[in-house]
């Protein structure tokens, strides 16, 4: 696994929803030896600390010749990530592209939704 590295959440005091998007995460079927690719969204809502971009990046590229199920990787995503930053929420959604007609979107989350946490859960850039 790639070192996580985190930093202060410069604003602890107030629960406020992070979302990182990664269009190009691979990691390998163990059945075929094929590749996967995926995009992967992480949504959470910091504590003490908060995730360091270019260390989020190498840690998904240290998947790439991984072979991993789908409900493995995206569980192990989820356990690895939340480890790290010791959030108050998180959630990991992979959506894996179409192979031999089949896609595939697991997610993942910690827990219950904070009530005290802002309630729009859709967080696209259109929205």
């Amino acid at each position: 696994m790639a070192n996580l590295e985190t930093f202060p959440n410069p604003a602890p005091h107030r629960p406020y929803v992070i979302r990182h998007t990664c269009p190009e995460f691979t990691s390998v079927c163990p059945k075929t030896g094929q590749p996967d690719f995926a995009t992967i969204d992480l949504e959470y809502i910091a504590d003490a600390t908060c995730i360091e971009l270019k260390s989020l990046k190498l840690y998904y590229y240290s998947f790439r010749n991984e072979g991993i199920y789908y409900e493995a990787v995206t569980n192990r995503l989820l356990d690895e990530l939340a480890a790290s930053c010791s959030p108050r929420w998180m959630r990991v959604t992979a959506h894996f592209n179409v192979r031999g007609g089949v896609g595939s979107v697991l997610v993942a989350e910690t827990g219950p939704y904070p009530a005290d946490a802002p309630q729009s859960r859709d967080l696209s850039p259109t929205a």
